[in-house]
């Protein structure tokens, strides 16, 4: 069981464990990594290829316990690139680079891939990420994590012998997104791409039009939303739920607090405002 122990300019981590068995007898050979951006699925899968590097060079590792079969290659497929000098899209590198993975990685092989079909259409993205899954899973039989945004591979795990799901947690609270950084067993509920775009700083008028695109094309079960159903610039729905985006008005309680300099109460006068911040509530 790894315990990933890094520290990033002095910051908190977050431990997380990983355990893969290519032989399916004491773990999943293939893990679905899902979660929202942000929340670490990217750090997951790389801490664990460098954590394998490491050990394998005989350098001490940040984990509480490490064991680690031998690993005769490592692949990762990580990122997104194109190759102008070859015209080769970013699409087009991702399946070549993915290609060599599934031919050349063997069953005491380490493979990490991150959002395989991710540069072409939905349905057709998909379908490649499925059958790459299944293909690492049934055929190249190698420890793999594998990132996703696709949550109907999460499917897989009923269907594969030695998968399992993982997910980066987050939580929202009073509005705002809150990445836990934690891998936990079973899928993601949802992928927050909405609040993730609010967060990285999208005009409140489009996040609030985007929610209503979303809400909408959730509740077509039937997949008979058309373009006349979403009329193009939507100003006046938008620019009412532009309120809901919008950080709230700030509390008296809030400017109370943010009024406060604790080194410069006496602890008489710390109780006094303690009853009164109390008041507040």
């Amino acid at each position: 069981v790894v315990v990933a122990a890094l520290r990033a300019e002095g910051k908190p981590f977050t431990p997380n464990d990983c355990c893969l068995d290519a032989s399916g007898q004491s773990g999943p050979r293939l893990d679905l990594v899902t979660g929202p951006n942000m929340a670490g699925k990217s750090t997951f899968l790389r801490q664990n290829a460098l954590l394998v590097i490491m050990a394998q060079a005989g350098l001490f590792v940040p984990a509480a316990s490490f064991r680690l079969g031998v690993v005769d290659r490592l692949f990762s497929r990580v990122g997104a690139g194109d190759d102008l000098a070859q015209g080769r899209s970013t699409f087009m590198m991702e399946m070549v680079e993915t290609a060599a993975i599934l031919t050349q990685a063997t069953q005491r092989s380490f493979v990490i891939l991150d959002e395989i079909g991710r540069g072409t259409a939905t349905f057709d993205g998909l379908a490649i990420a499925w059958a790459c899954a299944e293909n690492l899973h049934e055929v190249v039989k190698a420890r793999a994590l594998f990132a996703t945004h696709y949550h109907e591979l999460a499917q897989l795990e009923s269907l594969l012998a030695h998968t399992h799901n993982i997910s980066m947690t987050a939580r929202e609270w009073n509005g705002e997104l809150i990445f836990l950084h934690e891998a936990k067993r079973g899928a993601a509920d949802r992928s927050y791409g909405v609040q993730v775009a609010r967060l990285a700083g999208m005009p409140p008028v489009v996040v609030a039009r985007a929610r209503d695109i979303l809400e909408r094309l959730e509740t077509d079960k039937a997949h008979q939303l058309k373009l006349d159903d979403l009329p193009l610039f939507a100003t006046v729905q938008a620019q009412v739920a532009v309120a809901a985006v919008q950080k709230p008005a700030e509390t008296e309680l809030e400017k109370a607090v943010k009024g406060l300099n604790p080194d410069d109460l006496s602890p008489r006068e710390a109780l006094e405002v303690i009853y009164r911040l109390r008041g507040l509530v």
